[in-house]
């Protein structure tokens, strides 16, 4: 099943998701937003647990544990995934990265929920981590 942008859950009243009249409704992400409150700004995670060790190779599953460690870092600030407005995902191989998509929606949904930001995929020629395969950074605004 594909999740379009009128499927997700609504933001909460301090974001708005922008997307101009006219254009195709994104797929997993927003094209842009815009939010009043907190910023929390929260550095690049990876697949690693809390004491910096790898359980798995897999690619989406080291998605969804620096997925469970962005909410970790935000919970700190007193956020929630849905206040998370942008994210930036590294990537080693994207072919990978496609190869996962199927795991790593349901990874997404099971971690972040149905909340989209604006999000960015590259692809990098390496992480600072070797065995990392993906390294994703978020920033986030918590409403007043």
């Amino acid at each position: 099943m594909k999740i379009t942008q009128l499927e997700a859950v609504a933001p909460p009243s301090d974001i708005q998701i922008l997307q101009p009249a006219g254009w195709a409704a994104p797929r997993g992400y927003s094209n842009g937003i815009a939010a009043r409150g907190r910023t929390v700004v929260i550095g690049g995670q990876i697949g690693w647990d809390g004491q910096c060790r790898f359980h798995t190779s897999d690619f989406a599953e080291q998605a969804r544990q620096a997925l469970q460690n962005i909410v970790a870092v935000l919970a700190e600030a007193g956020g929630k995934p849905e206040h998370i407005i942008r994210m930036t995902w590294y990537v080693i191989d994207k072919r990978e990265y496609l190869a996962a998509y199927p795991q790593l929606g349901r990874a997404y949904r099971e971690v972040i929920g149905r909340t989209f930001p604006a999000m960015t995929a590259v692809q990098v020629a390496g992480l600072m981590e070797d065995a990392a395969r993906v390294e994703i950074e978020a920033t986030a605004v918590i409403p007043d």
